[in-house]
């Protein structure tokens, strides 16, 4: 087959079967067959197997990882978990470790999926605890304003309920969670007990969310104006989140297209990932970030529950849940997100 010449500079990623970067410090040339296609973004050349190219090369939009050190960036973080995060250096944020968390990141380093994934810079320790350090999404954007939307159907492991069926926990604090939200939630039995255990606080969380019934849910929001919510407990139909994502865009078109582009360019990828199709996503989020320029972007993040399925498994994302099956309708609820924000029509919310 012919071969093509690029030359340029180019950064260290992990090598893969589908995915890899070649490591050099300076100028280069490289040489690749007509078999292989390639998309360059700042300083790195990504070389992807056809196979893999040819079902996402008309959608994937391959995001920038930017780097510059000559500044310390602003981070957010919208959906709890306070404590767990550090400001690190040249626009790195550092996550308390997850033995999970880490495996996935530095996995997913070498799979198609990496363009929508905080790069991974490793473990580093603190004060003699050990965090993962990960590239800081927000710091070439320009006062931010960012969303949080939790995928999937089940915010829960299969383990997790296994383990409350044997070693049933009362949990007050879940208890109180839930009657802060609805005091007629609990039944009889809780109410007694003013307590609940956590898997069944968590489908309560599902169903009164959109999760059970559009696979996704919001979060949180953070607006480049200052305003920040979390009091999305309860947004569950579809014209509810579609009046929420109009807040949290101000209207704004441009922005909004941007979005639907990543998000069919971030379902593509999905759906060609080796890593994607072996794994349980349960707990992960979708972070969206924009700025009054009008840049946008949206990443994966948060991976603490990703677990590798059990030989002769794979998902598709999109069958309904059964225990035993380890589906997380993560692409269910993709899909309905997609169709959210295509048919949303964008007005300037009433100030």
């Amino acid at each position: 087959m012919p071969s093509r010449t690029f030359s340029g500079p180019v950064d260290t990623v992990p090598p893969s079967s589908t995915s890899f970067v070649s490591s050099v410090a300076t100028m280069k040339t490289l040489s690749f067959s007509s078999e292989v296609y390639v998309e360059i973004f700042v300083g790195c050349v990504v070389f992807i197997l056809a196979s893999s190219w040819r079902k996402i090369r008309n959608m994937v939009h391959w995001s920038p990882f930017v780097q510059s050190f000559k500044k310390k960036y602003p981070w957010v973080q919208l959906a709890g978990h306070q404590g767990n995060f550090k400001a690190g250096e040249y626009g790195t944020i550092l996550k308390k470790y997850c033995p999970k968390e880490q495996t996935a990141l530095s996995s997913l380093m070498s799979d198609v999926l990496r363009p929508y994934i905080p790069e991974y810079k490793g473990i580093v320790e603190r004060n003699s605890e050990k965090y993962v350090q990960m590239q800081d999404l927000l710091g070439e954007f320009d006062n931010p304003s960012v969303m949080d939307c939790k995928m999937g159907t089940r915010t829960y492991l299969e383990e997790e309920l296994m383990k409350a069926r044997e070693k049933p926990k009362l949990r007050k604090d879940m208890y109180q969670k839930m009657i802060e939200i609805d005091p007629n939630a609990p039944t009889e039995e809780e109410k007694n007990r003013q307590a609940i255990i956590k898997p069944r606080y968590m489908q309560w969380r599902e169903y009164v969310s959109s999760s059970a019934t559009l696979g996704f849910r919001i979060e949180g929001v953070k607006k480049g104006d200052g305003h920040s919510s979390r009091d999305f407990k309860t947004t569950k139909t579809r014209d509810q989140i579609s009046e929420s994502f109009n807040f949290f865009v101000d209207g704004g078109a441009e922005v909004q297209a941007r979005y639907i582009r990543r998000l069919k360019a971030i379902r593509a990828t999905l759906e060609a990932s080796p890593f994607f199709s072996n794994h349980e996503v349960i707990g992960s989020s979708l972070l969206f970030v924009h700025d009054r320029t009008g840049k946008a972007c949206v990443w994966m993040i948060d991976f603490g529950k990703t677990t590798p399925l059990p030989d002769s498994f794979t998902n598709d994302h999109r069958t309904p849940w059964v225990e035993g099956n380890h589906e997380d309708g993560y692409l269910y609820g993709l899909d309905q997100m997609i169709q959210v924000w295509t048919e949303l029509e964008t007005t300037k919310p009433a100030s």
